[in-house]
């Protein structure tokens, strides 16, 4: 028979207008056994229970037949008992609703038994409907009858045995029973509830009378599609007085604290997730996240960015606690943990040694949850205890703490990050690292117990690997936390699959499932269940296949075990075949191996819409090998860290919230000095008779009067020029006053890319590499200055004194160029070798004769015979086939290496296969990209042997380590390489090397290899020049040790730290510009205007960029900008009317206020006006925004006065009259309610829009805000929004093809509107102009949306410069 709600009685009773319900029944149900199956099902329907788990049986066929058949319910069977109650855990788990298993009796009631002890240790509702033998064939050896009572003891909530079907029972008990054993399922502590349901025979639909009376009282309930029994509990308010008072403790307890921790443990709903979020902002401490918060798995969005940004999230605590040093650290006074469970073993043995402490236990179950007998302070309800605390004023405090833990975790996740994607093999952490990669917003994830969750909760990777990334990573759309699934409540490895499956069904997403081989070969019948058609998504099951039990290589047992037992009994080795299994059952197979298959599996698997099963590869040795090495670097690492920080002096301030360093300013100067003979960049072909090398020295000083210089020595082969690095040095100079810096930055590791996106608003891929560089090397030299060390000392606290310093060497290789005939080369090296040079490096390909660069190699052979390292350098100077010649050509001159040989990157692994020459990488690696590890895995190739490291190109020193670091842990060669630097910046590189070199020692030390002699690093350039910028000069010599030359890192030293300025070396030094503020008086008809005028530069210049602001920003917006722009133009800004200190002076007549007009027409007269006051006879204007409208007007239709317009983020106007009204109403309407609810109030709204995404997370977006809040005169800034409607200014569409202006439309990468209105704009132009002169430029700012001067200033800064060039040109 059929039940529904409404449907099929309802339906069907209209068949039978002669019949009360009662009779319909007793119609449809043939014997009372189906009677009481068909009210059990109907009432869990009507409960909300959909979902039913089928076990085949003969005493459970009512209760089957009745599911099955009923029309609102979902039914799924499995043969295995076992693998089918996993799955209706699985599927309470994602769903948060019970699912209901049916089985018959007997041992099918005890195959149940492991599920229904996770279920009740992870609180999974669960409804399990057990049929039962009659009680007269119980104990009386009856087929299949156990005595079921009470079967699972107390890992039930409640049990309740049904008496055997009967019309002398009323059927209002089943309903009653049903609704309160979902009641009890269902409420805290949620958990399993077990109903046995005995059955006489018959068991199927042979009819058999039944008398209509019990079913008295049921008409009401058969005419509605409601539940019997409604259950409602009462919610008290959380501030009730017996509350109050004992949360006015917590609180009490939560504001004193010092040292405050967050831990985010199991967290199952999406509500108590966003709860712990806002607690954690509103606390502001340090935030450890379990794997099981489900924010380990972040994925970076715009509703949780605000947050994002101010929360410290701590992903890593389980590594730090390697180091000693952070255990002592970490004593945290007060611990506040959200959600159950805790997956790491090592914080919860921390979490015990800061006992005694206040720990302060917050989850939504009443369960105990102190495994350590720890918790002093218990509260339940996750939601109302957030809302409390954030009712609360709770001092932040503690900030070397917190700064202690962001940096600890930043070299955490640093190190983490580079141990496994250096790695060439495929390996299990490497599938944690990348898990996330493959998981979408709308996916979920579910882990197998065992190594699977412990690597994804120490490995999984969430950072960005540059940081200005994270913010354009939130800027587009929102999303959630990555819902995280386990069977973590009895953490058995059985049943997993089926959980898995039944979590994907549970929460109806695309899951992806993490599970061990032996927890996969434990439940292979749940891969029958894959092949069911029930509704949900597609899932991807990772097998990690490693042919064992892995975990049991990471514990005690393995080191004190003989092999054969550890097989055996503990590994319990195997050889089944996953892919034979998946075939035998009809699901996709695929084996990985390599990264790559991985990838490309996963990419392949989320793009089709089939069950998958990836098999990867491993083996318990190589797994045991790798977690040991990864431990081992990483404890390392914070034992470099603590060890740093400890060096550092901190002021009792550090505690009251300042920082160590402050920035007092910044300035430079330029340098020209001569070389004896022409770079090796330069063409072979240069005939000059003088070289000269030229750039700039920063000195960079703190508040504490220490300085630091810095070298910015860009070449021209690098894509940099004098001109372009000095804008940039202009832009810092104005930006960089007052910036603080933090004591950890000497840490590097990312920290440097930190500050500059978070300190100075700069991403990291915007400024040039060689600022970047020089910049770095100011900063580190002024902080080891401060701290009365040196710049070694600082990246390497080991060193703290140079003992024996006369030892302490860097050895040099020497550079030659090929540009004289092979016999004088050879010459020039043999006496080279002579001074004590063991490593000469060649420059080749210069004249494209690969038989003439080979002739110089042998004759340089034969000079210095077979003791000195000879390399070559061709700057990718030839082609494969030129390569290959020269190669065959040298094979018996044993060379080191040879840098760069084809022009080709992707001929490089080829060109080494061929030749078996090894090859070293320089421009193929010198790249200041965003993805550097993605860069640098795609040459892990044996043959490439050196990476060749310019921190000048490569961007700083950073940049440099991290490479560095790379190539030394995949046993390569790191050699850094001077490009011409004087011997400033030769002598930092020469404390870099040595520190590159200390590095390379531990990391041999680390992994158990030979410790081989030091690499001659590729600072020979010190002989080309004739005079220097400093008065000492680099320090070489001949080590009395070992006769290499080198340099003495203590001379190095002294040079940095006594550097003197070689005055006849000196250009100029940077010009102070100072900023001119006037108010200049404009009269528009008979109304004066007085407008706040900004300039920067020589009034004589002919070149005068005007720059126009957008609508609540101010002409201070652009002072940076015009202090980069000075030296090519003049430059003014202006406050346009009704913006900052503009303001109408006086009129004639009291309806002039009132009958002025702020319309685009007018605001274009006003600027005419004020440029004739300046005698300015053409200008080019630069506008943001409603600037840029501004501009583009003008540009249009008073080009009279205008030479050209760079329009930012700018539009022509509206065509549609329908659009232009509801543009108007909308303006009007936005402009009334920022003179009703006030500026403050209005920024909130203005800002909360889709166009600031980007801006919003930027590190300066609240100063910005902040700025906004200095305008006076709301009226007149409310009438400029609604007279400059876009709806209200004309059209320009039209214009735009008559145009013969010069235009830039410059437009962010993020602002997808304005990208195709600048695109149509161009268009527009072009189509009009077949001549293809003053074709409009566009460029596209990089990580930025709408606001891109405010966003990423310098290639905005560059972008201007360009056209004014072009323009002059």
């Amino acid at each position: 028979m059929r039940l529904s709600p409404s449907l099929t009685i309802a339906n069907d009773m209209s068949h039978y207008n002669n019949l009360n319900e009662v009779e319909y029944l007793m119609q449809k149900c043939d014997n009372i056994n189906f009677l009481w199956a068909s009210l059990i099902i109907e009432e869990c329907s009507r409960l909300g229970l959909m979902y039913f788990c089928i076990a085949p049986g003969s005493r459970s066929s009512p209760l089957a037949i009745a599911a099955s058949t009923h029309p609102t319910t979902t039914c799924i069977s499995c043969i295995d008992e076992r693998s089918l109650s996993f799955h209706a855990v699985g599927y309470g788990k994602g769903s948060h609703r019970p699912a209901v298993v049916i089985t018959s009796s007997g041992t099918a009631v005890s195959n149940l038994y492991p599920a229904i002890v996770e279920a009740s240790q992870e609180f999974v509702p669960l409804l399990v409907l057990t049929a039962d033998r009659p009680p007269e064939l119980q104990d009386v050896g009856a087929n299949q009858a156990i005595n079921q009572v009470n079967h699972y003891g107390r890992f039930v909530r409640h049990f309740f045995s049904f008496p055997t079907p009967s019309d002398e029972v009323s059927a209002r008990m089943l309903l009653t029973t049903v609704d309160y054993a979902v009641h009890i399922a269902t409420s805290s502590p949620c958990g399993p509830v077990h109903i046995n349901c005995p059955f006489r025979e018959p068991l199927d639909s042979s009819p058999k009378p039944w008398e209509r009376s019990c079913l008295s009282g049921l008409n009401v309930w058969m005419s509605m599609a409601k539940p019997f029994t409604y259950y409602f509990q009462v919610q008290h308010p959380f501030d009730c007085s017996y509350v109050d008072s004992d949360m006015a403790e917590v609180l009490q307890v939560i504001q004193m604290a010092k040292k405050g921790l967050l831990l985010l443990g199991a967290i199952h709903g999406e509500d108590d997730v966003w709860a712990a979020l806002l607690l954690a902002k509103h606390l502001s401490w340090p935030v450890v996240v379990d794997i099981l918060s489900g924010l380990r798995l972040r994925k970076y969005i715009d509703h949780i960015s605000e947050i994002d940004n101010e929360v410290l999230f701590i992903d890593h605590l389980d590594h730090l606690l390697l180091s000693d040093s952070v255990k002592d650290f970490m004593q945290a006074d007060v611990i506040i943990q959200i959600g159950s469970r805790i997956t790491s073993k090592r914080i919860s043995e921390m979490l015990e040694s800061c006992f005694p402490c206040s720990y302060i236990m917050v989850d939504k179950q009443q369960s105990r949850h102190d495994p350590m007998h720890i918790v002093t302070h218990r509260v339940q309800n996750i939601i109302h205890f957030s809302n409390y605390i954030l009712k609360a004023f709770v001092p932040h405090t503690g900030n070397q703490w917190r700064r202690f833990l962001q940096t600890l975790n930043t070299m955490a996740d640093w190190e983490i990050s580079l141990q496994i994607t250096s790695e060439n093999s495929l390996t299990e952490p490497y599938v944690a690292h990348t898990i996330l990669d493959a998981i979408c917003c709308e996916s979920a994830i579910f882990f197998g117990n065992s190594m699977p969750i412990r690597d994804a909760d120490m490995y999984a990777r969430n950072t960005p690997e540059n940081y200005h990334n994270l913010a354009i990573k939130l800027g587009s759309r929102s999303c959630h936390y990555i819902q995280v699934g386990s069977n973590r409540g009895a953490s058995g490895i059985d049943g997993l699959l089926s959980t898995a499956i039944g979590y994907a069904v549970g929460c109806n997403k695309r899951v992806i499932s993490v599970l061990g081989d032996v927890s996969f070969l434990h439940d292979t019948n749940g891969l029958s269940l894959l092949r069911k058609q029930i509704p949900r998504k597609p899932m991807t099951i990772l097998v990690i296949n490693n042919h064992g039990g892995a975990i049991f290589s990471l514990l005690p047992v393995a080191a004190n075990t003989e092999r054969n037992i550890l097989d055996q009994y503990f590994y319990t080795c195997h050889d089944v075949s996953v892919q034979n299994l998946c075939v035998a059952h009809g699901v996709k197979h695929v084996r990985v191996s390599t990264k790559m298959d991985l990838r490309d599996a996963l990419l392949t698997s989320k793009s089709q819409n089939v069950d998958c099963v990836i098999e990867v590869n491993s083996s318990i040795e190589d797994n045991a090998h790798f977690h040991s090495t990864l431990r081992k670097f990483t404890r390392q690492a914070m034992n470099h860290a603590m060890d740093s920080l400890s060096r550092i002096s901190i002021p009792d301030s550090i505690f009251n919230g300042s920082v160590l360093y402050e920035v007092g300013k910044m300035e430079y100067s330029l340098y020209r000095v001569q070389l004896c003979s022409p770079p090796t960049s330069a063409s072979a072909n240069n005939k000059s008779s003088a070289f000269f090398r030229e750039g700039f020295i920063i000195s960079l000083s703190l508040t504490d009067g220490s300085i630091g210089f810095g070298e910015v020595a860009p070449l021209e082969i690098h894509k940099e020029n004098l001109f372009d690095v000095e804008e940039q040095l202009l832009f810092l100079t104005h930006t960089i006053g007052g910036v603080t810096i933090k004591q950890f930055l000497p840490l590097l590791n990312g920290l440097f890319s930190s500050w500059l996106w978070h300190n100075l608003g700069i991403p990291t891929g915007s400024i040039f590499p060689s600022v970047r560089c020089g910049l770095e090397m100011a900063v580190l030299n002024a902080i080891a200055a401060s701290e009365g060390s040196s710049l070694l000392n600082i990246l390497c606290p080991q060193t703290v004194e140079f003992p024996g310093s006369s030892l302490l060497d860097v050895r040099i290789c020497a550079l030659l160029d090929s540009n004289a005939p092979p016999e004088e080369i050879a010459s020039i090296a043999a006496d080279l070798v002579n001074e004590g040079f063991a490593a000469l490096k060649l420059k080749v390909a210069r004249h494209h004769d690969p038989n003439y660069d080979a002739a110089v190699i042998q004759e340089i052979r034969k000079k210095v015979g077979e003791e000195v390292e000879i390399r070559a350098d061709a700057n990718r100077n030839w082609s494969y086939e030129e390569a290959i010649q020269f190669a065959h050509s040298v094979k018996n001159c044993c060379l080191q290496y040879i840098e760069e040989p084809v022009e080709n990157e992707d001929d490089i692994i080829r060109f080494y296969e061929a030749t078996g020459l090894p090859v070293a990488l320089d421009e193929t690696i010198n790249t200041d990209g965003e993805n550097q590890f993605e860069l640098l895995s795609k040459y892990t190739h044996p043959g490439i042997v050196a990476f060749v490291i310019k921190p000048s190109v490569i961007g700083g020193f950073e940049n440099a380590e991290l490479v560095a670091r790379w190539a030394q842990l995949l046993g390569k060669n790191a050699v850094i390489s001077a490009t011409y630097e004087t011997s400033l910046g030769l002598s930092a590189y020469v404390q870099l090397s040595y520190f590159i070199d200390l590095q390379n020692q531990d990391i041999l030390r680390i992994t158990n290899k030979e410790v081989r002699p030091s690499i001659a690093h590729g600072l020979g350039t010190y002989k080309w020049f004739k005079e220097d910028v400093s008065t000492q000069k680099l320090v070489t010599r001949r080590n009395s040790t070992n006769g290499f030359m080198g340099s003495p890192i203590a001379d190095a030293d002294r040079l940095l730290k006594e550097f003197q300025f070689n005055k006849s070396a000196l250009v100029r030094d940077s010009a102070h510009v100072e900023v001119q503020t006037y108010q200049q008086k404009i009269y528009l008809d008979c109304v004066s205007i007085s407008i706040n005028v900004h300039e920067i530069g020589e009034s004589e210049n002919d070149t005068v960029l005007v720059f126009l602001h957008g609508f609540l920003g101010t002409g201070e917006d652009w002072i940076p900008f015009m202090k980069a722009l000075s030296g090519s133009a003049r430059c003014i800004s202006i406050d346009l009317p009704g913006h900052g200190t503009s303001h109408f002076a006086d009129w004639v007549g009291d309806d002039a206020m009132a009958e002025s007009t702020f319309s685009i027409e007018a605001i274009a007269a006003i600027l005419c006006n004020l440029f004739d006051y300046l005698h300015l006879k053409k200008v080019i204007l630069v506008g943001y925004s409603m600037g840029a409208r501004i501009a583009l007007y003008m540009s249009l239709r008073c080009s009279a006065m205008i030479e050209a317009a760079v329009i930012v983020s700018g539009s022509p106007g509206l065509t549609d009259l329908a659009e232009r009204k509801m543009r108007r109403a909308k303006d009007d309407f936005t402009a009334s309610f920022l003179v009703s609810s006030g500026l403050e109030s209005f920024l909130d709204i203005w800002y909360a829009g889709d166009l600031w995404n980007s801006l919003r997370c930027h590190p300066h977006f609240k100063k910005i805000v902040s700025s906004r809040l200095g305008h006076a005169d709301l009226k007149t800034l409310a009438r400029v929004l609604s007279d400059l409607s876009i709806g209200r200014q004309p059209s320009l569409w039209d214009d735009l093809k008559r145009c013969e202006l010069p235009l830039l439309f410059i437009v962010g990468e993020r602002d997808a509107k304005f990208k195709a209105i600048a695109q149509k704009m161009h268009d527009t132009i072009t189509n009009q102009n077949a001549s293809g002169v003053n074709w409009p430029e566009i460029v596209e700012i990089p990580y930025c949306g709408h606001a891109a001067h405010l966003e990423n200033p310098l290639p905005v800064i560059s972008a201007i410069s360009r056209f004014l060039r072009k323009l002059k040109n």
